[in-house]
C-alpha cells in the first residue's frame, strides 16, 4: 500500500478519532496481563537492595551506544532486575486508572508486557520468561532449547540475538492504551517504546553493559513465539543487552 504510513498520521489526528471507551463509561482493563499459575517462578531482588556503581548522567548519556557484540560473562540477578525495574519498575498503582513507573506512558496507562529471551543470566535457566512487574518477578515460558534460534530468526537472522546475555522483548496490550485514547493509541505506544528503550540503555552503561535496540523482525513471528495474537497483543520494540568487552590496549 503507497502513503500507508501518511494515512495513519492523517486517521489519528484528533479530529478523526472515534469517542474513546473511557469517555463513554466504559470499564477500564486490567493494568497487567494475568499471571499463570502453572510455570516456574523467580523472586527478583528487590529494587531497594540493588548496589550499583556511580554514573553520573551526563556521563551516562554521552558514552550511550549501540552495542552489538558482547563479553561472555552474565550478568547476575541483582543487575538483571536493575535493568527490569528502570525499564518498568512500579513506583505507584491507583487501580484501575494508572500507575506510576520509572518511565513515563500516556496517561499512565503503560501499554507494555516485558518478556525476555535470557541467555546468560546467574541462576536462571536459559530461555523465554515474562517479568511480572506488580510482583518483581519472572515467570517461566519457553525454556526449550530452540528457543533462542526462534527469536534470532524472527529478528531477521541478527546473531547478537543469540549471543547476547538478555533480549528483551516488549509487547503492547494496545486496548490498555485504546481504551482511554481511541484510535491515537496506536502513535502513543511508539513513543512509550522510546523511553523504556532509552532507559534500558542508561541503566545498561551503570552496570557495563551495551545495549541495542532491534526494530527490524517479523511481527507474526515474534507474536506467536510470545503466546500473542498480533492484533490485540502485538511485539513493538525488542534489545539485547551484555556485558562489554574489555578493550585491549594496543
Amino acid at each position: 500500500m503507497q502513503n500507508v504510513g501518511r494515512v495513519f498520521m492523517e486517521m489519528t489526528r484528533y479530529t478523526n478519532l472515534s469517542i474513546s471507551d473511557q469517555q463513554q463509561g466504559g470499564t477500564p482493563p486490567p493494568l497487567e496481563k494475568p499471571c499463570p499459575e502453572n510455570g516456574e517462578q523467580i523472586v527478583l531482588p528487590t529494587p531497594d537492595s540493588i548496589v550499583t556503581q556511580q554514573l553520573d548522567l551526563r556521563e551516562a548519556i554521552a558514552i550511550r551506544s549501540s552495542v552489538r557484540t558482547y563479553a561472555k560473562a552474565p550478568l547476575t540477578l541483582h543487575e538483571l532486575a536493575y535493568l527490569l525495574w528502570s525499564t518498568q519498575g512500579i513506583n505507584e498503582i491507583a487501580h484501575p486508572y494508572y500507575t506510576k513507573r520509572t518511565v513515563p506512558s500516556a496517561g499512565g496507562r503503560h501499554a507494555f508486557e516485558t518478556y525476555l529471551l535470557i541467555n546468560r543470566v546467574e541462576g536462571i535457566p536459559p530461555g523465554l520468561y515474562r517479568y511480572i512487574a506488580f510482583s518483581h518477578r519472572l515467570i517461566e515460558i519457553d525454556t526449550s532449547s530452540g528457543i533462542a534460534d526462534k527469536v534470532m530468526s524472527a529478528c531477521l537472522g541478527q546473531p547478537f540475538v543469540r549471543s547476547s546475555a538478555v533480549a528483551f522483548i516488549w509487547s503492547c496490550v494496545i486496548y490498555r492504551m485504546s481504551w482511554r485514547y481511541s484510535e491515537r493509541a496506536y502513535r502513543l505506544v511508539h513513543l512509550d517504546a522510546g523511553h523504556v528503550c532509552q532507559n534500558l540503555y542508561l541503566a545498561g552503561e551503570q552496570i557495563g553493559c551495551g545495549t541495542c535496540a532491534i526494530g527490524a523482525f517479523d511481527d507474526e513471528e515474534m507474536a506467536q513465539i510470545i503466546g500473542a495474537d498480533g492484533t490485540e497483543e502485538f511485539v513493538i520494540y525488542l534489545a539485547t543487552v551484555g556485558k562489554k568487552k574489555k578493550m585491549v590496549g594496543l
